[in-house]
């Protein structure tokens, strides 16, 4: 276990270096390192030969420059060799660590590899272009681990657990079925959410037979691939070109990608490299002077701090630029400041406007940063083109996601209705919502529908099916999917973003596990057989996700539209939702659109609007030409169920 350090505060006066060519740079003819370590008296280059294990075939002295900077340049073609730093502060020597550019390493990430990037671009990767995209509320969001896609032995790919394991394509399940790739494409998403796919630290990758699982939330290596997912973890170019070769044919298939990344801690604290370079400098420090813990992982990194804001500004630019990322998803957000994330906004917007940035808008404990610093999703408004998750319309659709047999609106609570409407019209102003009666938040926090992610469910705590087993364990299982299909009906038929968690789908289950980062992949991969059992409710999430991509009316780009084209029906009965939006100002095909939500365990008798309306959704039912026609003025739903009417 790590001892608290405790520290003084000389990094208050450490000089900022501007430079962009910290870490490696390398050539044929020579290869020059830069390491910013301001507190350091002494620092050594060591060269290896090996991944692990053996001597150092070399130790070379870094001469001090200005800005804190120590370089050397070693005038030889160093090719294939592996390379860390020591650094002497105050009279010793610390653990031998890569610096924190290092953008290729060895086996478990404890050397850095010299590779030469022009040899990590998979055949014409040049060529590679990001799939259009509008506007950011046309977002479909899947998210996947990448270990759990592939690793199912009725997964029918041949690459299983690795990055490759997603390029592949015609794989079947035993049933014939298909599987990976195909079926995320026949699924309709847009954009595939990768949970962290860096170096992380829990995963000993000289020993893959072992099936170890993690998550990989516990950083090491910021910019380089994580190699338990490559075929080969020793080769650090193997790792490079692996993870290109899977974004480039994502992009070939018309998915953008995104990168769940966790700057907001490390995976070590005290033998973290960030630590054994500059001690203290990149986390705070609590009030005695020890680490500072917001994120529930033993420390929280300073992003206030000027090197530490450049270095995840650094980083999250090499992945858009280097290996094309199309988004990135910061984990507890809330732990950085205001100003990083805008910076790292402003930044993208100039390599591609259409990148997006979302996060966690929350901490995981409590900060010394104060709260108006924070990018928490109440000051989502000091973030244009940020988006932050709806813990609001999460816990109304299933219940509080910690109170795991409370019920929410899709399994029948009472109250919840206005909680319901504000993920409507995505956390946005809107004349008539009650906001006193909204779960979490008592006023709008998103100044357009495009900062709001709206979900039911996600890698953390129970999946969707097993919640709704845990809160409703004595309804038969045709009435428990009914909830689960309700569920997703009200996030991918709200305004704002939606986003799926892999596998709900197939009625994904991790058989009660509600924390599974580091369960067996038994309880974590996607079970393929569940498509076979469940090929009816597949096909309902095809057909809602195209009935949303077909109408634009789902997806307005402006809080304004939203205001003035959807407004909300005074429906007396309890667990009711309904609305009508217009959809003219969207270029929609259907001139007006009536949706109705029972949350209830009973059928329930509404007032509609006056006129003959076809209906496009009726529970487990979707056909957009109508699966039959109603009038005006009264319609019964029936339980736990969903209506979308339209008028032509």
């Amino acid at each position: 276990m790590e001892n608290n350090l405790l520290i003084e505060k000389p990094y208050i006066n450490y000089p900022f270096y501007s430079g962009d060519d910290l870490g490696l740079v390398y050539t044929a003819i020579a290869s020059t390192f830069k390491v910013w370590a301001p507190s350091a008296s002494q620092m050594n280059l060591k060269l290896y030969s090996d991944a692990i294990g053996n001597d150092a075939i070399d130790i070379i002295h870094l001469e001090k420059k200005g800005e804190g900077l120590w370089e050397v340049v070693v005038p030889e073609d160093l090719l294939g060799k592996y390379y860390t730093f020591q650094a002497e502060i105050q009279g010793e020597w610390k653990t031998e660590v890569p610096d924190p550019y290092a953008k290729a390493v060895g086996t478990n990430g404890l050397r850095a590899h010299i590779v030469d990037f022009d040899q990590t671009n998979p055949r014409n990767w040049e060529k590679d272009i990001r799939p259009p995209l509008a506007h950011f509320t046309d977002i479909i969001i899947y998210e996947l681990h990448v270990r759990d896609l592939s690793i199912h032995m009725n997964s029918g790919i041949q690459h299983k657990g690795k990055f490759l394991g997603l390029t592949e394509l015609n794989t079947k399940n035993v049933e014939g079925l298909a599987t990976g790739l195909d079926h995320i494409k026949s699924l309709g998403v847009t954009h595939i959410h990768l949970l962290p796919s860096y170096d992380f630290f829990t995963i000993d990758e000289s020993r893959p037979e072992e099936n170890q699982y993690n998550w990989g939330y516990d950083p090491q290596n910021y910019n380089v691939p994580e190699g338990s997912y490559a075929t080969n973890a020793e080769d650090g170019a193997v790792r490079i070109l692996e993870f290109k070769k899977l974004i480039q044919t994502l992009h070939q298939h018309g998915l953008r990608v995104i990168m769940d990344v966790v700057y907001n801690h490390t995976g070590r604290t005290e033998a973290s490299n960030f630590n054994q370079l500059v001690p203290g400098y990149y986390y705070r420090q609590n009030s005695k002077g020890g680490f500072s813990d917001a994120s529930g992982c033993g420390n929280e990194t300073a992003s206030e701090r000027p090197m530490m804001r450049k270095f995840i500004i650094d980083s999250v630019k090499y992945w858009a630029e280097e290996y094309h990322i199309d988004g990135f998803r910061f984990d507890l957000m809330g732990i950085h400041d205001i100003a990083t994330m805008n910076q790292i906004r402003e930044m993208l917007k100039e390599i591609d406007p259409t990148i997006f940035v979302y996060g966690e808008g929350w901490t995981g404990g409590d900060s010394p940063l104060p709260e108006e610093q924070r990018a928490v999703k109440k000051n989502m408004n000091q973030m244009p083109g940020i988006a932050a998750f709806s813990d609001d319309i999460r816990d109304a659709i299933k219940g509080h996601v910690f109170s795991h047999k409370d019920t929410g609106f899709v399994s029948g609570k009472k109250g919840l209705e206005e909680s319901i409407k504000f993920g409507i019209i995505a956390a946005t102003d809107h004349p008539q919502i009650d906001y006193a009666k909204v779960n979490y938040s008592d006023a709008p926090w998103a100044k357009h529908p495009s900062q709001t992610i709206n979900y039911a469910s996600c890698h953390d705590n129970h999946t969707l099916w097993d919640r709704l087993l845990n809160s409703q364990p004595n309804i038969s299982n045709s009435d428990r999917i009914r909830m689960h299909l309700l569920a997703n009906t009200i996030v991918l038929t709200s305004q704002g973003i939606p986003f799926l968690h892999a596998g709900v789908e197939m009625l994904r289950t991790k058989y009660g596990v509600e924390n599974s980062y580091k369960s067996p992949d038994a309880i974590n991969q996607l079970d393929w057989s569940r498509k076979s059992t469940y090929q009816q409710v597949v096909q309902f999430y095809q057909r809602l996700i195209l009935l949303r991509k077909n109408h634009p009316v789902f997806r307005m780009t402006t809080t304004q539209m939203i205001q003035e084209n959807l407004s909300f029906l005074d429906v007396q009965e309890s667990r009711v939702v309904a609305y009508v939006l217009k959809g003219a100002a969207s270029n929609d095909s259907w001139k007006e659109i009536l949706v109705v939500f029972n949350g209830s365990q009973e059928a329930k008798k509404i007032k509609i609007p006056n006129g003959q309306w076809r209906v496009a959704l009726d529970g487990e039912s979707i056909n957009e030409q109508g699966l039959y026609r109603v009038e005006a003025p009264e319609i019964v739903i029936d339980y736990s169920s969903a209506m979308i009417f339209f008028k032509k």
